[in-house]
């Protein structure tokens, strides 16, 4: 009789989608960057020093994978961390890897 998965395709799906995204060293800054505080992309550019349509394809990237969100400010369009997205990611790799959610802190 096989083992039954402990883990949903879907799970395993939207894991490695995050860690793909997240294999990208400056889309990894973005996301450093944006969990301090949130940006538009001029302040992104100055801080990566990176030409605007560079810092602009990985926050799409970014945001199509869900990892941030934007809203507009007047013309300007501020990034932010999908929080959300990331307890849920943290979450389902806890729940995934043994042990993991015993060392996995979270705010209170």
């Amino acid at each position: 009789m096989a083992k039954k998965a402990m883990f949903s395709d879907e799970v395993v799906g939207e894991l490695a989608q995050a860690f793909r995204l997240l294999s990208d060293e400056t889309r990894l800054k973005v996301v450093f960057h944006l969990a301090k505080q949130e940006q538009n992309v001029g302040s992104l550019c100055r801080i990566l020093d990176l030409a605007q349509p560079t810092v602009s394809h990985h926050l799409g990237l970014l945001r199509m994978g869900r990892l941030i969100v934007n809203r507009r400010n007047g013309k300007q369009v501020i990034y932010s961390l999908n929080t959300d997205m990331f307890s849920k990611l943290r979450t389902q790799l806890a729940g995934c890897v043994p042990g993991l959610a015993g060392m996995v802190k979270t705010k209170k």
